[in-house]
């Protein structure tokens, strides 16, 4: 038996959630601070659990917009996210968050057919799974670069988180550039 065995049900555990939100919020106080992020950027990030997304930027509460998904990837609701973020909530920049090891990079487009086959009906959304992390920042990049929809496009900037080492390697927006990415 796996030492990473689940020890609660699925019920146990949301269970458990609510009731460590009941000692959360015995604690808790307003901060007081409205909902536009203090450095008015927006991190769009993967979903993994192994990403403590705002230890690993030193980011507080309060601090940016947080958007996460299978994969990091720029889809229509990041980009509706990120619309509202920019107009409506004063964000300015955007830092996109790939990383090592993605389970992104096992999927193919097939687990959308075989969805369909199991359940009788083809899901509306494509997987967006990949096998280059980087090529795939690039072309998250380039879909907020290019969105009509972000007035906000000029502070673009696209990392993969290393899993093992918690370091961020930028990546250059340059297709078939390699080498000479910076750890941040």
């Amino acid at each position: 038996m796996s030492t990473h065995a689940p020890r609660f049900t699925t019920e146990a555990v949301t269970d458990r959630l609510v009731e460590s939100n009941r000692a959360y919020a015995a604690g808790f106080s307003d901060p007081g601070m409205g909902a536009r992020p203090v450095l008015r950027v927006a991190v769009v990030a993967c979903m993994d659990a192994r990403i403590d997304l705002h230890a690993a930027l030193g980011l507080e509460l309060g601090d940016c917009h947080t958007i996460r998904n299978a994969g990091g990837v720029v889809t229509d609701d990041t980009i509706r996210s990120l619309t509202i973020s920019q107009r409506a909530l004063g964000t300015r920049s955007v830092v996109l968050i790939h990383h090592t090891g993605c389970g992104m990079q096992s999927l193919t487009e097939d687990f959308r057919h075989e969805l369909e086959l199991e359940v009788g009906q083809r899901p509306a959304w494509a997987v967006e799974a990949f096998r280059d992390v980087d090529q795939d920042v690039r072309q998250s990049m380039q879909r907020v670069r290019t969105n009509p929809f972000l007035p906000h496009t000029d502070d673009v900037r696209g990392f993969v988180f290393d899993v093992a080492t918690g370091l961020l390697r930028e990546t250059d927006p340059r297709p078939g550039v390699v080498g000479d990415h910076s750890e941040i």
